[in-house]
């Protein structure tokens, strides 16, 4: 899930649980809350690429230059182990351009090997990582994974008869039209997932929400939300600059409803299986 995500996931469950039997924690990439009478917490991981990046500081990580290590989602994967519930989401972060830069070695080798790769085979080679990850470290008798595609930034009206250099802000109704497909969701990217994800026998499920998501040009928070520096004038004054945060109270809610749903029914599925068990003994 996207930091988004997770938060409006809590935000879910929070209202439920009393003051003193809840927390938020955070420590370094990960941030977790904890329902201590449910002996339950909703994690999550900073790794914008689930590769090693230079963008893996969870705070300082605005990098226009992106580089990302190949073969090396163990160095977050061991934070992932355990869980009961797993969902993958990786994908503006790779929308820098038509190419990414891939390292081979370490971030340590002092001359550095980098080779570039267009965004469509570097995002390939994330997919058969993670995959690889999942079948070697998760057993599926105890652990569902998931993997969310792209939510769509809604950053140029125009896609939706809009005039020209305005985005989502002061949108207040969804796009009606039903094959709608905007430019900031490339349809290459979907077809990686969808050749890949065809492909393995891994026990993931595809959670596709981009086009739910596409019709919701009015579901982020635009300017209204944590801002992670103070704005300059020119950003106060240019409300037409930030429009990839989906907000908490719509799109997000809704695909979190479905979420909660789903582990809802994973977690009766569970100790319906031990009741069964200890009654058969």
């Amino acid at each position: 899930l996207s930091f988004g995500s997770s938060v409006s996931f809590v935000c879910l469950i929070h209202r439920l649980i009393p003051e003193d039997a809840k927390s938020m924690e955070t420590f370094d990439s990960l941030t977790v809350f904890t329902a201590k009478d449910y002996n339950a917490t909703i994690e999550f991981y900073w790794a914008p690429f689930l590769l090693e990046s230079n963008s893996d500081d969870a705070v300082i990580h605005r990098i226009s230059d992106r580089i990302v290590r190949k073969g090396s989602i163990n160095k977050h994967g061991r934070n992932w182990k355990g869980v009961d519930i797993l969902v993958f989401n990786t994908y503006l972060w790779w929308m820098t351009g038509l190419k990414m830069k891939i390292l081979l070695g370490s971030f340590d080798d002092e001359a550095k090997e980098i080779v570039e790769l267009s965004t469509e085979d570097a995002y390939r080679m994330a997919m058969k990582s993670m995959l690889r990850w999942v079948r070697l470290n998760m057993d599926p008798k105890k652990t569902r994974v998931f993997f969310t595609s792209m939510s769509p930034s809604h950053g140029k009206s125009i896609d939706w008869g809009g005039e020209e250099g305005g985005n989502c802000y002061n949108e207040t109704t969804l796009i009606d039209d039903p094959t709608y497909w905007g430019s900031d969701c490339r349809k290459s990217i979907m077809e990686v997932i969808g050749e890949v994800f065809s492909k393995t026998k891994v026990p993931i499920t595809f959670l596709n929400i981009t086009q739910l998501s596409s019709y919701r040009r009015d579901a982020h928070t635009s300017i209204y939300k944590k801002q992670w520096s103070p704005l300059t004038p020119e950003q106060l004054a240019n409300k037409l600059d930030r429009c990839q945060e989906k907000s908490l109270k719509t799109c997000k809610l809704l695909r979190n409803f479905l979420t909660l749903r789903v582990s809802q029914h994973l977690i009766l599925e569970h100790y319906n299986t031990q009741f069964l068990l200890k009654n058969n003994n």
